[in-house]
């Protein structure tokens, strides 16, 4: 979907007139128009304002031009399974099960790869210790291991 189309969306889906949503994000009637007629596209402050109000991530408001990735376990992210900073706003690095109240939950690779091989191994149909290894493999390609 493209900005426009997202923006459409998100106006119908809370029954609003371009005039309450233009209200709601302290802009004119005529943004929310050009919004979503794609002649213009929203700036940082109005995307940031769009997403906190609406409940969602600026990756999916700009029509979600790259694929998330949790960079502490590797999941796949969408707007259900962003994690959130304490304020509410989404932070896109990281699953809501890797990152909570403002913290991550794993201190170590080791420490996730002990929860997760058990877990993904019978989902997956294979031993825990090929797991194990598998995640050995992919994990320190994310930011979160890779960086330190």
């Amino acid at each position: 979907m493209e900005t426009k189309d997202v923006i459409l969306d998100i106006r119908k889906k809370n029954n609003l007139s371009q005039d309450e949503m233009a209200k709601q994000l302290f802009v004119t009637r005529q943004a929310v128009s050009r919004w979503e007629t794609g002649e213009t596209v929203p700036n940082t402050e109005s995307l940031k304002l769009i997403s906190k109000t609406y409940n969602v991530s600026v990756n999916t408001l700009l029509g979600s031009p790259r694929q998330l990735f949790c960079q502490c376990c590797g999941m796949p992210l969408d707007d259900s399974t962003i994690s959130r900073e304490p304020d509410g706003e989404f932070n896109e690095e990281y699953c809501k099960w890797c990152y909570t109240d403002g913290k991550l939950v794993y201190s170590s690779m080791t420490e996730l790869i002990d929860f997760l091989a058990p877990h993904m191994s019978s989902m997956h149909g294979c031993s825990e210790q090929e797991m194990r290894e598998m995640l050995e493999k992919q994990l320190p390609n994310l930011n979160l291991w890779k960086n330190g």
